[in-house]
Formats: C-alpha cells, sequence, structure tokens
C-alpha cells in the first residue's frame, strides 16, 4: 500500500485537486462509472427477461445486490491481463455474482456500457451545472437590480463614451448568461440514450437472441431507455453515439466559457478604474512585495480556466470528423480527458463567478473628469432655450473643450471646461442651471427602465426553476 506522501510524487490534475466542487468531480468518478455500468447490466437483464428469455428473478436480485460492491483491484489486474476495460469489468462483476454471471452482458457489446454510461454522465453533468448558472444569474439580478440607477461611465473602444449605470451594465452580463441557460438547457434536452444497439448498430444479436421477434427488440430498446430515464434513444448508430453529440455539448460549454472570460475581464478594468471590485478577504495578500495592492485573482482564475473551456472545443470536433465508417477506437482515450475537463472547468468558473458576484465591492462616488464634456449638448441645448444661437454657441463650447483638454492631456492638470465657463459672460444666463445640467443621472437615458423590464420579462422567468435550489452560498477555499 502507498504511503500518504506518494500522492505528491505524481500529477495531479488541478481540476480536482484544486478547484471543481465534490459533485462533479464524483460524476466522472471511477466509482460512478463502474456502478453505472453495473446498472446498465441490470438493466438489460430485466428487460430481456421481461420480454421471455431465461433469466431469473434471483440472478436479478443477485447483480442488484452487488451494484457498489467494485473490486477495483480485482478489475485492473483483470484489464492487465484482458487489454479490455469493458470485459475486465464483466469478469470482476460475475466474480461477485455467480449466479448470474452466465446472462450478464447478454447481447451487448463494449459501447452499450460505455457510451450510454457518458451520455448518463452528460446529462448529469448539465443537471450541476444549471443550478449554478442560476445562482450566478440570480446574483447578478439582485445586483443589476440595486445598482440600476447608479451612473457610471460607459466605454466603447475602452475610451469614454456616454454614461450608463452599473446595473444597466450588469445586464449586458446577464444578457449572456441568458443565453448559456437558453443552451445549456437545450443541450441537455436534446441528449438522447444510445440504447441497445450491437456491435455496428444493427441490433443483429438482439434480433437473434428474440428468434427474428422485431417488435421485441424494439421493446427491448425502449425499455432500458427508459430505466435509464432517457425519453428518447437515437433510432440509428454506428457502433457508437454519433460524435456529433460530444460537438453539441462541448459546444455550449465552450461559449458559457467565453461568457464568463468577458464578464471577469470586465470586473479587472474596473478594478483598475476603482469603480469595483471582487470580494478581498480580511487577511488576503495582493502581492509579497506590494502589500498596497488588491488583484482581483478570482476574475483572473476565471479567465485563465475559461480559456481553456473554450479550447476544449477542438477536441469533439476533430474527433467526430475522423470518426471512420461504423467507428474507430482513436475516440476514446481524447474524449476521457475532453468530456470530463470540459465539464469540471465549466464548474469550477461557474462556483468562482458565483462567490465573485455575491460580493462585489462598488464604490458609487462618481466624478468623472469627462463628466464636463458630455454635458456640453446640454449646455448648448439650455442656451438656445434662453434665446442664443446653437451654432454660436457651439463654437464657444468648441473652443472652450479643446482648451480645457489640453490642460488635462499636456499638463496633467484638472478638467477645468466648468470653470471657463462660469467665467465667460456669454454663458451668463444659465449659469444657475449648471448644477442641474451636470447631473449624472440626467445622462443616463432609459437605463434604468431596461434593467427593470429586462429582469422582469427575460431573468427572472428563466430562475422560477431553481428556486429551491438558490440558497447555497460559494466559499472559497483557494
Amino acid at each position: 500500500m502507498e504511503a500518504p506522501e506518494d500522492e505528491f510524487t505524481k500529477y495531479r490534475s488541478p481540476l480536482v485537486s484544486r478547484y471543481a466542487s465534490k459533485e462533479m468531480s464524483y460524476n466522472f468518478s471511477d466509482r460512478k462509472k463502474f456502478t453505472t455500468w453495473r446498472k446498465l447490466w441490470i438493466f438489460l437483464a430485466k428487460a430481456e427477461k421481461a420480454l421471455g428469455l431465461p433469466i431469473t428473478d434471483a440472478q436479478v436480485a443477485e447483480m442488484e445486490s452487488r451494484v457498489e460492491d467494485v473490486d477495483f483491484a480485482m478489475a485492473a489486474e483483470q484489464e492487465r491481463k484482458l487489454r479490455h476495460d469493458v470485459m475486465a469489468h464483466v469478469h470482476t462483476f460475475a466474480y461477485c455474482c455467480p449466479t448470474a454471471a452466465p446472462i450478464i452482458h447478454l447481447g451487448a457489446t463494449s459501447c452499450y456500457v460505455g457510451d450510454n454510461t457518458d451520455l448518463i454522465v452528460l446529462r448529469d453533468g448539465f443537471e450541476i451545472l444549471l443550478p449554478k448558472l442560476a445562482r450566478v444569474m440570480d446574483r447578478l439580478a439582485n445586483f443589476a437590480e440595486k445598482y440600476a440607477d447608479l451612473p457610471t461611465l460607459g466605454f466603447t473602444h475602452y475610451q469614454p463614451a456616454q454614461l450608463t449605470t452599473v446595473g444597466k451594465r450588469a445586464c449586458l452580463w446577464l444578457q449572456d448568461l441568458t443565453m448559456d441557460m437558453r443552451n445549456l438547457r437545450r443541450a441537455r434536452d436534446d441528449l438522447r440514450f444510445r440504447g441497445v444497439k450491437g456491435t455496428t448498430g444493427t441490433q443483429a444479436s438482439f434480433l437473434q437472441l428474440f428468434q427474428g421477434d422485431h417488435a421485441k427488440v424494439e421493446e427491448l430498446d425502449r425499455m432500458v431507455t427508459e430505466m435509464a430515464g432517457f425519453k428518447k434513444a437515437y433510432l440509428v448508430t454506428g457502433q457508437t453515439y454519433s460524435r456529433k453529440v460530444d460537438i453539441d455539448t462541448l459546444s455550449v460549454l465552450a461559449s458559457l466559457g467565453a461568457t464568463v472570460h468577458k464578464i471577469c475581464t470586465d470586473i479587472r478594468l474596473l478594478a483598475n478604474l476603482k469603480e469595483l471590485e471582487e470580494p478581498f478577504e480580511k487577511e488576503q495578500i495582493g502581492s509579497s512585495a506590494m502589500p498596497y495592492k488588491r488583484n482581483p485573482m478570482r476574475a483572473e482564475r476565471c479567465c485563465s480556466l475559461s480559456r481553456h473551456l473554450m479550447t476544449l472545443l477542438s477536441d469533439p470536433l476533430q474527433t467526430a470528423s475522423v470518426q471512420w465508417l461504423e467507428r474507430t477506437l482513436d475516440d476514446s482515450a481524447n474524449r476521457r480527458i475532453s468530456l470530463a475537463e470540459a465539464f469540471l472547468t465549466a464548474d469550477i468558473v461557474l462556483s468562482t463567478l458565483q462567490n465573485i458576484t455575491e460580493g462585489l465591492v462598488v464604490y458609487p462616488k462618481f466624478c468623472p473628469e469627462d463628466l464636463p464634456f458630455m454635458a456640453t449638448e446640454n449646455i448648448i441645448m439650455a442656451m438656445v432655450k434662453a434665446g442664443g444661437n446653437r451654432q454660436d454657441c457651439h463654437e464657444k463650447i468648441r473652443v472652450l473643450s479643446q482648451q480645457a483638454a489640453a490642460v488635462v492631456k499636456q499638463d496633467g492638470g484638472d478638467n477645468d471646461l466648468l470653470d471657463r465657463v462660469k467665467a465667460d459672460s456669454y454663458f451668463s444666463p444659465i449659469l444657475d442651471q449648471l448644477d442641474a445640467l451636470l447631473d449624472p443621472k440626467t445622462f443616463t437615458g432609459r437605463a434604468p427602465q431596461q434593467v427593470t423590464r429586462f429582469l422582469s420579462e427575460e431573468v427572472y422567468p428563466l430562475l422560477e426553476p431553481f428556486r429551491s435550489k438558490m440558497d447555497v452560498t460559494i466559499e472559497l477555499e483557494l
């Protein structure tokens, strides 16, 4: 038996050892995989028995009693000898179920347990991710509602543009997440079961078992599919289900990765602008050399892992493209890595993003140096209402604005446009209106109203099925 310290002499995937949740780690574990194989053999035996094959209640009961009793050491030894993982577990299961041994895996091919288990695991993976995505959306929706009318400077080309609100910007993030929610639900609902199809998908072995009775073969497929919790099975397959299913699955996860990367990049940029920050623990250290630093390490982690998630999509694309005829085995090793890593990574970024959105800190003091420039149109309109000429006013403002901009850009001074306006007698008719003309809330348009309508019509209805799973908070260990 290995000494405990030996675990530190081998590579351990940080996706599991450092980041992923227990439930997602278990979903891709050997125990989940091989106990699911055993359940599938039981489903097959039950359906074959119900349709008239000579299988006894005692054999089924014996198999059911040993589902969780997996001798992993024996299975590993069998696989070393047989060089076949499924047959290794057939022998291991048969060893502890001697009565049922003759009927385990009856009529099936390896992909009966392999592919069907993969589909179950993919389905269950989506079931784990969806509530986590809903919680992120819920936290962001609360944030957007709270700050729906708090003005902030909008940016295009990462240059100052017009004002928006903190809540409206959060709704831009939520807009993408609502698309991800619909995509994940669709991908989950589109999954079908491979069912019982035989070695090349023709169901020939089962047709022989049932002596040419096509109706019984179809009923067998339907029964096993239902027992596995699926509404439909693919009507045609090769030896495997189409690997385009894996493309569809990882596409929506990669798309989610793009969303999270964009959100967390925005948070990092806004932290630099001192507008908002991710949570920062009381004893957290931002830099070993610079004690004052408050680095956005959670958002940076999300960006780093999201890049990995996006790149994983290339694996199923290439795998599906090179599956020759009814199937080739060069899909297997790749899928062991790419499918698990995609779900584990998606799980991590959602958990981390939930932690971020539960503790976002907003610094509400709003005083951008460009605000006077943004007010120039309001000043012009006020002057026209007071009897001035629009073109004359525009030229006056243009000259004063360029002078103020030169002070900021060339001299490093403050924006003194308002002082220049106050000093120019031309603008005396509206000087008493300047404070009102500079109220940031007059520049945000319908942003608060857009937030209210978007949340009520687009976000909250999507979250309704997950209300019972909202009261889960995330405490990051690292």
